[in-house]
């Protein structure tokens, strides 16, 4: 696991970040592009040691990582402004996880129908009777394009946490009294 610069901050609790991770809902793909870097916000899964995200099997995402697979994925979450009487040292109490790695496109099958298990349990738990099979993604075609489904596995090749946590009373809040400066 690399450090961060900012150890202050710097998070090596690994169930920690597991948990975040699993519960967590979204984080932000950054890729490399051919005149600027790329970056867009994903839904995804934390499955067995892995990030997997899933979209269309065409467009620009998809175009890029045909072409640079290595990303970085950032999950964060902001917990709200930590006050102080000196505005230079008022702050923001976070959690957030980078990832940097390979894209890899799933072709098997079954691998891709249990990610993407994983999605709907996630987001949508116990709304489908039935669970996804291999099958299904093979045949499923997009009714935008007529492609398939890409799912992409991320496996980590380096991993940075990073906190500032903060108590509630710590917190800005319109009922907070004024600061005494």
């Amino acid at each position: 696991m690399e450090q961060v610069r900012y150890k202050q901050r710097n998070c090596t609790d690994l169930q920690k970040i597991e948990t975040f991770l699993s519960q967590s809902r979204t984080g932000v793909l950054g890729m490399v592009s051919e005149a600027y870097p790329y970056a867009v916000p994903m839904n995804y899964v934390w499955y067995n040691g892995a990030v997997y995200i899933h979209g269309m099997g065409s467009g620009k995402k998809e175009a890029i990582l045909a072409q640079q697979p290595t990303v970085c994925f950032t999950v964060y979450q902001e917990h709200g402004t930590v006050t102080d009487p000196v505005p230079c040292h008022a702050d923001t109490a976070y959690f957030s996880v980078m990832l940097l790695g390979k894209a890899e496109k799933v072709i098997d099958s079954k691998e891709a129908a249990a990610a993407l298990q994983k999605f709907l349990d996630k987001f949508m738990p116990k709304y489908y009777s039935q669970s996804l099979t291999g099958n299904l993604i093979e045949k499923y075609r997009s009714s935008h394009d007529g492609k398939a489904v890409s799912v992409y596995r991320i496996t980590p090749q380096q991993v940075t946490a990073k906190e500032n946590s903060a108590q509630a009373d710590q917190l800005f809040s319109l009922n907070s009294t004024e600061a005494s400066c």
